[in-house]
């Protein structure tokens, strides 16, 4: 009776956090994006009515998330895997839609959406059950990994070939923390660690754009006007906020000094307007939504419902910390947003069914 008190004051917490998230999101991206959208489309309030129908959508998601029997998803994972492969596959077909560079949205009947957020979901599905149903030793883990292996080798050429290597980058991260977590055998794991990083080197290396990425990222002011031009405003921006920021709304950088300012850069803009302080409280709860999220998985009983929620929690903290590297110029700049918070219908949506498949799992104990 305790566990089942302490499961729920736990959940309530985190979905406090993630109400929060979205509570910002909305803040922020009407803030950043209004003279954008007044600017270019001539609707200050473009953006953020987009992200209200966004917010909408992912409520319905997540009440379906929050309701499909936990057993149903976990004997189907491989179906919905499958499906979700192939819906990326279809962007490289007529029906993708290539923006910014990147042919990653498929465009049906007027209805955009980016499938890759839906294989985040996929893959953590199959994943969990995988781990659950599968039992790692030293004996089989070669012969239990290869299929899997095999799927997740299929999943990052369509990935790369779009090109979205922020989110290859993303799934593989997450597949290898939920597979140190299950205990794979040490040895397999340093292996593959040692295999990632040369074919990381090459994947950067033999593509223009990723090594300039890199080198600009070493020294944004190269070449201030061009290709570090991005990271130097962000900066200001971070810098000009101070320790209480210039008020929310008050933000200069967004009058078109910071590219993609209500997207990949809204923690620059969220730093200039709410300082260090403000800055340092977002933080703060991404660290918490990590902590509650494990909490709550190790409460849990069931193995796929453990895994199903840990999975959940890294993806999305990875997304965090990405994000916040790249936002800072701790790291090369890369296309992934701030979960729950960056304009982007599709991560919003998916994000939040990931959270009513924690719901799910949560309900499931009691």
């Amino acid at each position: 009776m305790f566990a089942e008190q302490k499961l729920k004051y736990d959940f309530r917490i985190f979905l406090l956090i993630t109400i929060t998230f979205i509570t910002l999101g909305i803040i922020f991206v009407y803030s950043s994006s209004s003279f954008f959208a007044l600017e270019k489309l001539n609707q200050p309030f473009y953006f953020v009515k987009k992200q209200l129908i966004g917010i909408v959508v992912g409520l319905v998601g997540f009440i379906i998330a929050k309701k499909t029997p936990l057993q149903f998803l976990k004997h189907t994972s491989f179906l919905i895997l499958l499906s979700s492969v192939a819906l990326t596959a279809a962007t490289l077909t007529p029906l993708g839609f290539k923006l910014h560079g990147s042919q990653r949205w498929l465009n049906i009947a007027g209805f955009m959406f980016q499938p890759s957020e839906l294989l985040k979901i996929a893959i953590i599905l199959y994943l969990a059950s995988f781990l659950s149903r599968k039992k790692i030793t030293e004996k089989n883990t070669a012969f239990l990994l290869l299929p899997l292996f095999t799927l997740l080798a299929i999943t990052s050429a369509l990935l790369l070939k779009q090109p979205d290597f922020g989110c290859m980058a993303t799934l593989c991260a997450t597949t290898v923390i939920m597979l140190f977590i299950a205990e794979l055998p040490i040895k397999y794991f340093a292996g593959l660690i040692a295999a990632a990083i040369p074919s990381a080197f090459i994947l950067i290396y033999t593509q223009p754009y990723r090594w300039q990425r890199i080198t600009t990222y070493l020294n944004p002011w190269q070449d201030p006007q061009g290709a570090g031009f991005q990271i130097i405003q962000a900066l200001i921006a971070e810098g000009s906020g101070g320790a209480w920021g210039t008020g929310i709304a008050h933000s200069r950088q967004k009058f078109l000094y910071l590219p993609m300012q209500h997207t990949d850069f809204i923690f620059a803009i969220i730093a200039e307007e709410i300082g260090f302080i403000g800055s340092s409280f977002l933080i703060l709860l991404c660290v918490l939504f990590l902590w509650f999220g494990f909490k709550i998985s190790w409460t849990l009983k069931d193995s796929f419902s453990v895994f199903l929620v840990q999975g959940v929690v890294i993806m999305i903290s990875l997304q965090f910390v990405i994000n916040l590297l790249v936002a800072t110029g701790l790291a090369p700049t890369k296309g992934i947003g701030l979960p729950f918070i960056s304009y982007g219908n599709t991560s919003l949506v998916s994000n939040m069914i990931m959270i009513g498949l924690i719901n799910n799992a949560v309900k499931e104990y009691y």
